[in-house]
């Protein structure tokens, strides 16, 4: 979608929103709001956190989650790489930049406001306190930026209930040290809210509302329990360049810039546990919907931690032998250029002989691996293949217990503890060779067609 598209779709959202709830927001207030939101959401960056993300996560048939959704990623500074300037105004009264690292004014330095100690209260945060990017910042101050902007014209409970929906969504925590679920943090948090400001607000309000931040937080992560692991990591993909911009530049990222952003995501997946990522409060989900999530998650993880490791173990190869002919060379130098480039020298797979002895995957997850590769990622992108033929060609040739094998010498020649090629000594030798000389090929190719560029010129 467009601009124009976004922001109509957005505006519609919100005027659904303002007829749903009763309030009476003006109709040129909506205009901006919409843009407000549409404009950060279609930020260079925002490849996966974009405005048809938020469009899913609120869903369609509560007002309260359809608005929670669409403000919870409007700041991201991991992927915008600062606080959007449009929204400074409503942060910098309360929020603080030091050294790179964001803090809550102490209350000294900031006027007493209600709208954002309503906002620390729910979030559990005090004044001069430091922000986490990896537990909560982004949804604080998007929570803070919502809180702001519709306090004009919204009742404060009903604001307390959008931001408990936005701080649901703070993603993969495990339980309290009191033992409390993050749901039932939350609950406690909301119940001291209701009372410290008056909001009025029913204990079966109180409840709907941890229920409604229980459907938000559960759509905003929902790609971890697609059926489709195809899907799934077409989603990761949408994530990889908006943490690592290098790869916006499609053809030209080199070697080094891909690993890293493999292996940031590998360390996550690896991370990662399948019981985290769902919410569940007083049968919202139901049990058997609840562990449908969770174990089509654990599956997903499953095949998304053997595709990323093999797809490592590739790159390693790759990095290995691109630091014989240089420290910073291109990944389509050594692997031949993306389709629609405009260039075409060959591709590196295409140099590899037939394999003899195919390896023949062993488990379900092997299986959906290899499938993976062969057949691609349910979606493209601009900076990558949908699917992985030299990965495919690797697992075939070795089998995934090699590829497992060779994964933690990998790691050692990532973390400089080996040489470039102490790493590919450890490797299969006639793999090597292969690889090797099909990469061989593939600049000889580009000599060709460097020769014949000359000759046409001096003709």
């Amino acid at each position: 979608m467009d601009f124009e598209e976004n922001y109509q779709q957005c505006l519609d959202k919100l005027l659904w929103v303002n007829e749903q709830l009763e309030v009476k927001i003006p109709q040129a207030q909506l205009y901006k709001i919409a843009k407000l939101i549409v404009q950060t959401m279609t930020g260079p960056w925002r490849y996966f956190h974009s405005t048809e993300h938020i469009f899913e996560v609120g869903g369609y048939r509560d007002a309260i989650e359809v608005l929670a959704a669409l403000f919870h990623d409007i700041v991201y500074v991991q992927v915008d790489g600062s606080v959007n300037f449009n929204l400074t105004y409503y942060l910098t009264p309360f929020i603080r930049e030091e050294e790179g690292k964001m803090f809550i004014q102490e209350k000294s330095e900031y006027n007493r406001d209600s709208d954002f100690e309503m906002v620390a209260a729910i979030f559990g945060y005090v004044p001069g306190q430091p922000l986490s990017p990896f537990s909560g910042q982004n949804e604080f101050l998007s929570a803070v930026v919502t809180a702001k902007v519709l306090s004009a014209f919204l009742s404060p409970s009903l604001i307390v209930q959008i931001v408990a929906c936005i701080e649901a969504t703070i993603p993969f925590r495990s339980k309290s040290e009191s033992g409390l679920s993050p749901c039932e943090v939350l609950y406690e948090r909301l119940k001291l809210t209701n009372e410290q400001f008056n909001l009025q607000l029913t204990e079966e309000e109180i409840i709907q509302t941890l229920k409604r931040s229980v459907r938000v937080a559960n759509r905003d992560v929902y790609s971890f329990a697609n059926q489709s692991s195809a899907i799934f990591l077409s989603s990761t993909w949408s994530l990889l360049p908006e943490t690592n911009h290098n790869l916006q530049k499609s053809g030209s990222y080199t070697v080094r810039d891909y690993r890293i952003a493999m292996q940031k995501m590998a360390n996550f997946m690896n991370f990662l546990n399948p019981d985290l990522i769902f919410r569940q409060f007083q049968g919202e989900p139901d049990d058997q919907t609840y562990q449908s999530l969770v174990e089509q998650a654990r599956t997903n993880l499953q095949a998304g931690r053997l595709y990323l490791e093999s797809k490592l173990v590739t790159i390693a190869i790759l990095e290995a032998l691109s630091l014989r002919i240089g420290s910073d060379v291109s990944l389509s130098i050594i692997m031949g250029e993306l389709p629609g480039s405009g260039v075409s020298v060959g591709r590196l797979v295409e140099y590899f002989p037939d394999i003899h002895k195919v390896y023949q995957p062993a488990t379900d997850t092997e299986i959906t691996v290899l499938n993976l590769f062969e057949v691609g990622r349910s979606n493209n992108t601009s900076y990558d293949l949908k699917t992985s033929p030299l990965t495919a060609f690797i697992a075939k040739y070795v089998g995934f217990d090699e590829i497992r094998e060779m994964r933690s010498h990998s790691y050692s020649f990532f973390q400089g503890t080996i040489s470039s090629e102490e790493f590919l000594t450890n490797c299969n030798p006639a793999l090597i060779t292969v690889i090797t000389n099909g990469v061989i090929k593939l600049l000889e190719n580009r000599k060709a067609a460097l020769l014949g560029s000359w000759k046409s010129r001096m003709s």
